[in-house]
């Protein structure tokens, strides 16, 4: 796959994976592991540690799912009880971040899409002690030095917009839609923006991401309007599906194109119903990010030398689709 990533870094040990994915659970692993640091789930012989997991989608939403697996995944490796909490508000999920240094956690992972309400607890959690990680969003703070974190995980969302912005201009698009289903959220936004920074043409569409028959209608009715559109974005893979749904309802002829994989979006870039994927490998985040928790813990290990560990972005396309199907399908990827 076409690799477009600046200051990737090689994680080594990190992204050693369970194999018995499916015996993967939110608490770690059976007690009897916990107490012997061996046996089927393969729990290493480290003191047991507590970890939360704060982000802004939870359950039901295929990325995130996909997310928490490679949490959990490494938190059964790693000896961690890892709590899992969400809130699409960005206050909300300060208040999350709040009760996890309330508990005494031994490590925080935590998504930044709404960095202004967030950054205050984070740095509460840095000055109690609380080594943080940050996922998927929040880069540019990151960048500046604002957090305070031991780590970032995710792709440079500007950057992966600028690759789509090249990619439909090769492809002969004149006229780009690109949605976005959560207002505010920084990483959506720098998507369309950098979109917008090699093509040019982009309108932004906001619609509800959690109102998908609302979705569809708002899709259609620009789509119906505004016979220039030719491609749409979707900045996921759920939302991208809709939009597929809307362009027949428009009568459109307008080509769709998506951020982020599924098992449902691989079978759409292979029959050709969507063009292709912007693929950020959300597993590999969520297991990175509790990973390096555990790593800073009991060995004193950072991962990126003060830079961002970049896992995207990669485009999967008719042509190299078979090779993630299968991760797809199993909810990986």
């Amino acid at each position: 796959m076409v690799r477009w990533q600046k200051k990737a870094v090689a994680t080594g040990a990190a992204l050693v994976l369970v194999a018995a994915l499916g015996a993967c659970s939110s608490s770690g692993g059976k007690k009897e592991e916990q107490q012997s640091g061996s046996g089927s789930g393969n729990v290493a012989n480290t003191p047991r540690i507590k970890v939360a997991m704060i982000t802004h989608s939870g359950p039901g939403d295929t990325f995130w799912d996909i997310v928490r697996r490679g949490a959990e995944a490494a938190a059964q490796k790693d000896n961690v009880e890892l709590q899992y909490s969400s809130d699409p508000d960005g206050a909300a999920q300060a208040n999350l971040v709040q009760t996890a240094i309330d508990s005494k956690v031994d490590g925080i992972a935590v998504t930044l899409s709404k960095p202004d309400a967030m950054l205050p607890n984070v740095k509460k959690a840095i000055a109690a002690g609380i080594p943080v990680t940050i996922l998927n969003g929040g880069l540019d703070v990151f960048k500046q030095g604002q957090t305070g974190a031991i780590g970032y995980f995710g792709q440079d969302e500007r950057i992966a917009g600028q690759a789509v912005g090249d990619k439909v201009k090769a492809l002969g698009a004149k006229k780009v839609l690109c949605v976005i289903h959560e207002q505010g959220n920084v990483g959506l936004e720098s998507r369309c923006q950098g979109i917008k920074d090699k093509f040019g043409a982009v309108e932004n569409l906001n619609v509800n991401g959690t109102d998908q028959p609302g979705t569809q209608a708002t899709v259609t009715s620009k789509l119906q309007q505004d016979k220039a559109i030719d491609y749409v974005i979707g900045l996921n893979a759920g939302i991208t599906l809709t939009a597929v749904t809307a362009a027949k309802d428009a009568s459109s002829a307008a080509k769709v194109a998506t951020f982020d994989m599924s098992k449902e979006m691989a079978k759409a870039v292979k029959d050709g119903t969507v063009q292709f994927a912007v693929d950020q490998q959300p597993y590999l985040q969520g297991y990175l990010a509790v990973d390096a928790v555990w790593l800073y813990k009991t060995n004193g290990n950072t991962i990126g030398g003060g830079e961002a560990t970049l896992t995207g972005p990669s485009f999967v396309e008719k042509s190299n689709v078979d090779a993630v199907e299968k991760f797809a399908t199993a909810g990986t990827r």
